[in-house]
C-alpha cells in the first residue's frame, strides 16, 4: 500500500491523529505528512474532517431518517440534476445514487419527526422527478462510520438459572 493508502486509512479511523504521530506510523516525517494532506485536500479526495456523535448521549433533540427516492427522467433531466437539486438542502446529510427498488437513498435530519415529515413533503416529494418516496426513521444508532457506540443494555446483572 503506498503512503497515500495508508494516510487515508489512518485519517478514516482518526482524523483527530496528531501529524507527527501519523508521520512514525507511515515511517515519514511530518512534513511529508502535511504535504499528502494538502494535496489529498486539494484535489478533492479528502473533503472535510468531522466527528461521530451519539445523538443520544447529548441532550439535543436530533432525529434522523434514510428515505428512499424514486424518481422519473426525461429527456432534459439526469441524475445529476435532480442530486444537485436535492443536495443543495442543509437538511439533507446524505445523497446517493443507488441500485435495486429505488433510484435515490439521502438521509435527512431534523428537530423532530414532524420536521422530517414535513420537509420530505413539502420540499422533496413536490420536486417533479420525483415519483415516490419512503420514509423510515432510525429508531436507535448502535454502530456509526465504523465506530459502534458500545452496549446500550443497561442490566449488567447475570442472569440466573434454576
Amino acid at each position: 500500500m503506498d503512503e497515500k493508502q495508508e494516510l487515508l486509512s489512518l485519517l478514516s479511523t482518526d482524523a483527530r491523529e496528531d501529524v507527527d504521530d501519523i508521520a512514525r506510523q507511515l515511517g515519514t516525517d511530518a512534513e511529508t505528512v502535511e504535504s499528502l494532506l494538502d494535496e489529498l485536500e486539494s484535489d478533492g479526495t479528502v473533503h472535510g474532517y468531522q466527528a461521530v456523535i451519539d445523538w443520544d448521549n447529548t441532550d439535543t433533540e436530533h432525529v434522523a431518517a434514510f428515505v428512499e427516492l424514486n424518481v422519473e427522467l426525461d429527456r432534459e433531466t439526469g441524475y445529476k440534476e435532480i442530486a444537485d437539486r436535492i443536495a443543495k438542502f442543509p437538511e439533507v446529510e446524505s445523497l446517493r445514487l443507488v441500485s435495486g427498488d429505488y433510484d435515490f437513498a439521502i438521509e435527512v435530519t431534523g428537530d423532530s419527526m414532524q420536521d422530517v415529515s414535513q420537509f420530505i413533503s413539502e420540499q422533496i416529494a413536490p420536486i417533479p422527478e420525483i415519483t415516490q418516496t419512503v420514509t423510515h426513521f432510525i429508531m436507535e444508532t448502535y454502530k456509526e462510520a465504523g465506530i459502534d457506540f458500545g452496549d446500550r443494555d443497561d442490566d449488567d446483572r447475570l442472569s440466573v438459572s434454576p
